[in-house]
């Protein structure tokens, strides 16, 4: 689990994230940022509708699986994104490891990485 200055909260925050942030689209999620230009940690947060997964059980599978591979990235992670990471249906058939290696080289290709 992520810990608490590294999720992201809040309707105002998530608003904020649909309406300035660019997407970019993986295979299966897409992943919304907005760079607050501050020091501040990056911010990160999951989202698996129930069009993608009708049970509960399978979208906090997800979101775990993913939030799970953040945290094994964050220290890697610049400063000053909120980062939401949008499931798509093709998710819920693929392997663990390949959800991981999948958020990591999203967050590489994305540039959020330190040098």
């Amino acid at each position: 689990m992520l810990s608490r200055k590294n999720r992201l909260t809040g309707v105002k925050n998530f608003a904020r994230v649909q309406a300035e942030g660019k997407v970019l689209q993986s295979k299966n999620f897409g992943v919304a940022v907005v760079d607050r230009k501050d020091e501040a940690p990056s911010r990160f947060a999951f989202v698996v509708s129930t069009k993608i997964a009708k049970e509960a059980v399978d979208r906090n599978r997800i979101k775990r699986i993913i939030g799970e591979a953040v945290r094994l990235s964050i220290f890697n992670v610049r400063d000053g994104y909120d980062i939401v990471f949008l499931a798509k249906p093709s998710i819920t058939r693929i392997p663990t490891t390949e959800i991981m290696k999948e958020v990591k080289e999203s967050l590489t290709g994305g540039g959020f990485f330190k040098q």
